[in-house]
């Protein structure tokens, strides 16, 4: 995805605040402590020109023998943390160099998890209300035929919280409390495609506006101004 290519790009131009990315999410990718410490070196090596630091080069910085480094590398490699790849140097010459590469799109997909398990949760609580809500409005208990009607609108029909919510709202107004009309009011937005609620505003004030059928009386007074609705059960031609 193209937000998540940009992420890398930040990372290896040294954009983001790796530690923070990083710091936060190394424990959930199943990264060691000393195995994190040793990538951080690593970034600060390559940040300052050594793209291919040595065992002996960690070494002389960390607490580590340059056979536990290399222990180390070797793990980060296995686990496809670590990569070592050919790059060209400034003067043109071929050169193996150390990639982090797949730990950033490790790290990518860790978030884009965590954000879809987040968004999966919001869903399934505003799913949950939708019944209570439905509830309250009917001013009772739902039987399991009408939770089954509701599920149905959202897993089989596809639609989303907000447009079950606004064509309830619907119902509200035109006192024609059933799911019957409920759902006919959702088979119509389907076949006009509305999928948001800025459709839904659309779709409604075009036929509130409409006014009254020829076959209608018109009232010559009117003490109570009322908002009129769309019997979307009503055949029109």
């Amino acid at each position: 995805m193209q937000h998540e290519e940009r992420l890398r790009i930040w990372i290896e131009q040294g954009n983001v605040n790796i530690s923070q990315l990083f710091f936060h999410h190394y424990k959930k990718l199943g990264i060691q402590d000393i195995d994190a410490m040793l990538i951080m070196h690593m970034t600060a090596f390559q940040s300052g020109g050594i793209q291919f630091p040595t065992p002996t080069d960690f070494s002389d910085r960390m607490n580590l023998t340059e056979n536990e480094v290399s222990m180390i590398l070797q793990r980060l490699m296995q686990r496809g943390f670590l990569q070592i790849v050919q790059s060209k140097d400034p003067q043109g010459v071929l050169v193996e160099i150390f990639s982090l590469q797949p730990l950033w799109d490790r790290l990518v997909d860790q978030l884009a998890l965590q954000a879809n398990e987040s968004e999966e949760e919001n869903q399934k609580k505003a799913e949950g209300e939708i019944y209570a809500l439905f509830e309250q409005e009917f001013g009772r208990f739902l039987s399991p035929m009408e939770c089954e009607s509701i599920a149905m609108w959202l897993d089989e029909d596809g639609h989303s919280v907000e447009i079950i919510r606004a064509a309830l709202k619907e119902a509200v107004i035109a006192q024609k409390l059933s799911l019957r009309y409920i759902d006919r009011i959702l088979f119509e937005w389907k076949k006009k495609n509305v999928k948001t609620l800025a459709d839904v505003e659309r779709q409604t004030k075009s036929f509130r506006t409409i006014g009254p059928r020829p076959d209608q009386p018109q009232q010559r007074t009117v003490s109570v101004k009322r908002v009129p609705f769309y019997n979307w059960l009503e055949e029109r031609d």
